[in-house]
């Protein structure tokens, strides 16, 4: 089991400048703390997404880290050209000494994707195209392809990164069918349902990955992502994650609100106690922390444990008395 950490980077306050500056310190301690990997959304014109150029905020990452493994879950690919991403891909992962994490995907809102003049109704369609090119183009001395989105002849590609082929690719999963294919893409995955579901999921993966002839000890990533807060009680940790959660809800919905609908999947509760009997927050003491993730992870079948331990208006003491408690009392035990 490893452990990673993902952050929306929702608004926490006024001062951005500040946020910035507090999350940098919350990340070299994961990286003390011992999580194998930090990564960072990619949202648009809403507050739930205060990084919405994931490559600069990593590029201070990268300065600020030595050894912690980081990057984009995910890039929206459909908003990007493929030649200036594949540019900042190798830049990133240049700068790291080779600690890029390659997230990709096509964009989960509308609204958001549609700001940019992108058709949602192209998306899967777009998507794997560029996602096509970018390899291509991190893979080869020129970039040539002739496709419905982009054409491009014999491109020079002076940019390189220091993981070959690629940089390892993750991508987030929402539904049972896609177990197949992710596992024949070799992609590592998030996956965003309740233990019992995910655990339907790892299941179907690992069958793919063994139909395929490949060693269970090359699995793929497969992880789940809660938010997580850790505190000396069980009345302490969730009154705080109680607040918080509550800002973060806000701001998940703050688009799908302001158009007038709901979200298009609920698989998230609205309520924190909802949230919390079902997993999707894990909240407590350490003991109680330690026995839920064992449990679940357990059920899930997962070797990822992913965790948002920064989210709504935790303080950073707050969050850090979470990271403490974590490494020292729940990672151990896991």
């Amino acid at each position: 089991m490893k452990f990673g950490v993902f952050d929306h980077m929702d608004r926490a306050g006024p001062d951005l400048g500040r946020q910035f500056e507090d999350r940098l310190k919350l990340i070299e301690l994961y990286e003390r703390a011992g999580f194998h990997a930090y990564h960072l959304a990619e949202h648009h014109a809403t507050p739930l997404g205060m990084a919405p150029s994931p490559s600069v905020f990593l590029a201070a990452v990268a300065q600020r880290t030595k050894t912690l493994r980081f990057g984009p879950l995910v890039y929206t690919l459909n908003l990007y050209h493929p030649l200036r991403l594949i540019d900042e891909i190798c830049m990133l992962d240049q700068l790291s000494g080779g600690r890029l994490e390659l997230g990709v995907g096509r964009g989960i809102s509308p609204y958001e994707v549609g700001y940019y003049g992108v058709d949602p109704a192209t998306g899967p369609e777009r998507f794997a195209e560029m996602l096509s090119v970018v390899l291509k183009g991190l893979t080869a001395k020129r970039l040539s392809h002739a496709g419905k989105y982009f054409t491009f002849d014999d491109v020079p590609m002076e940019m390189q990164p220091i993981q070959r082929p690629h940089p390892p690719l993750w991508y987030g999963a929402n539904s049972l069918e896609s177990a197949d294919r992710l596992a024949g893409q070799g992609l590592n995955a998030v996956v965003g349902m309740k233990a019992e579901a995910v655990g339907a999921f790892a299941a179907r993966y690992r069958a793919a990955w063994r139909a395929l002839g490949h060693d269970e000890a090359n699995l793929p990533f497969i992880g789940l992502s809660r938010h997580v807060v850790v505190g000396d009680t069980d009345r302490e940790a969730q009154s705080a994650a109680r607040r918080a959660y509550a800002l973060w809800y806000d701001a998940l919905i703050h688009l799908w609100r302001a158009h007038g609908v709901g979200l298009p999947r609920q698989m998230i509760p609205a309520e924190f106690d909802g949230a919390l009997a079902g997993g999707y927050v894990v909240a407590g003491s350490a003991a109680t922390v330690r026995d839920r993730l064992k449990r679940d992870n357990d059920v899930a079948g997962i070797n990822y444990c992913l965790c948002r331990l920064a989210f709504g208006d935790l303080s950073i003491e707050e969050s850090r008395r979470s990271v403490d408690l974590f490494a020292r009392e729940v990672m151990p035990a896991l």
